[in-house]
């Protein structure tokens, strides 16, 4: 069994994932685009690296972070909002080049379900992607680099919405108003599953895979974040009176029926 691990990316999900592959016996090296978050990772346990990609150059000691490490997960979402607008396919090619000088050969990429676009009705690994957004357009092209790549054991999980501690939908739409899709479903994930996805594909070698990480729950998003607002105390958001039932459900097929993996914790 592969014993050392790059987790590109310790944010909201990977520096939890960096701790648990730790407790499982793993050598873990951990990356982040903050100095000060570097003695976080390094009281954990993780050995830290200081690495920023840009569409560019990637800036610190990245063929260090790479070197004597079996598995690379990529963990690092596309910046495609604000003023710092970048090419995330670029920079996920500038990685690309800098694996291929190395002996990884075993490669997870962390993908979004933004790359199926609005598409409606149930949606599973074999639904063609059609991307809309800039983000999903570009997570799509990105999955494929190393995906194309026939010497590499590559896999990718595109994941729902990320909920978890201090993360969920609701806080952002609380007390907004004339929302859409009121009746469309939601697909969302807890934190705990996405650990949990990522851990069996590294322990039982799901490479050359591709998984869609989302719980199997749907419940209609005006009535599911009207529920989530009361548990918190905030007011719920409005949605525009459509009586549509149009939106996709995306199943985990390969995870569920395939894997026979079990989620544990519902949005």
């Amino acid at each position: 069994m592969s014993k050392n691990i790059g987790v590109l990316g310790c944010g909201w999900l990977g520096l939890p994932l960096a701790v648990t592959l730790l407790k499982k016996g793993y050598k873990v090296h951990g990356t982040s685009t903050s100095i000060e978050k570097l003695k976080t990772l390094s009281d954990a346990g993780i050995k830290p690296f200081h690495i920023s990609i840009s569409e560019n150059v990637i800036t610190g000691n990245i063929s260090e972070f790479l070197n004597n490490i079996q598995i690379l997960i990529v963990n690092i979402p596309p910046k495609l909002r604000g003023k710092h607008r970048e090419n995330y396919v670029n920079k996920i090619q500038l990685l690309y080049d800098a694996v291929k000088k190395t002996k990884i050969k075993k490669v997870l990429f962390i993908s979004s379900t933004s790359v199926y676009g609005n598409i409606d009705g149930d949606v599973d690994e074999t639904t063609k992607p059609n991307p809309k957004t800039t983000s999903g357009i570009q997570l799509l092209e990105a999955e494929q680099v190393f995906s194309f790549d026939s010497e590499l054991d590559s896999s990718v999980i595109r994941f729902g919405g990320l909920i978890g501690p201090e993360r969920h939908p609701v806080t952002i739409l609380s007390g907004r108003s004339a929302l859409e899709n009121g009746n469309a479903p939601v697909n969302l994930i807890h934190l705990n599953d996405c650990i949990g996805i990522i851990e069996q594909v590294v322990e039982k070698s799901w490479w050359n895979e591709l998984f869609n990480g989302v719980y199997p729950y749907h419940p209609k998003k005006r009535e599911y974040y009207t529920s989530e607002a009361r548990k918190r105390n905030l007011q719920a958001p409005d949605y525009k009176p459509y009586t549509s039932e149009k939106g996709k459900i995306i199943r985990s097929n390969a995870l569920i029926n395939v894997k026979n993996f079990e989620f544990t914790t519902s949005p």
